[in-house]
């Protein structure tokens, strides 16, 4: 991975959403300190035209109930914008906000192997909103799926409701 293809800060702006439970906010300083750590994030060249260099700074919304990427450089000078519908992660928030749900009342009261079970569900469904993902920045950003999945944990932190 190249130095410049990569976020080095992301902010999200939940203005407007309900504060979130703890579990919420510990989803998003994790999925925000891993994809910190380690992310692949590359703008292709788009009609001929030069990327700035990254690294790159993403600023991540919801409006007017559109998913918003606004992309700058570090320095601050914006590189682009793109927004993608939300109609194709509804269902699959949904799920993943049912099953964690159902994963942090069972780590509370059952059994390991029961809780495993319902973490590889959990999962499973997460990996499915990363592939949505993935299909959705196809010919806007060169990403991986891990950056995918992070990036999908914080939309869905964005689609908490309380």
């Amino acid at each position: 991975m190249s130095d410049s293809n990569r976020l080095s800060d992301i902010r999200l702006d939940d203005s407007g959403l309900p504060p979130p439970t703890p579990e919420i906010e510990q989803e998003r300083r994790v999925a925000i300190f891993d994809l910190l750590e380690q992310n692949s994030f590359a703008l292709p060249v788009r009609d001929g035209a030069d990327v700035p260099d990254g690294p790159y700074v993403l600023d991540l919304s919801i409006r007017d109930r559109r998913l918003v990427f606004e992309v700058s450089t570090e320095a601050g000078a914006p590189v682009g914008a793109f927004h993608l519908s939300l109609t194709p992660f509804r269902q699959v928030v949904k799920d993943y906000f049912q099953i964690c749900e159902s994963y942090f009342d069972a780590v509370k009261r059952l059994p390991p192997s029961q809780i495993e079970a319902i973490d590889m569900g959990r999962r499973g469904i997460h990996n499915e909103g990363s592939r949505v993902l993935l299909d959705r920045l196809d010919g806007k950003v060169e990403t991986d799926m891990a950056t995918a999945r992070r990036l999908f944990t914080l939309i869905c932190v964005l689609h908490f409701k309380g």
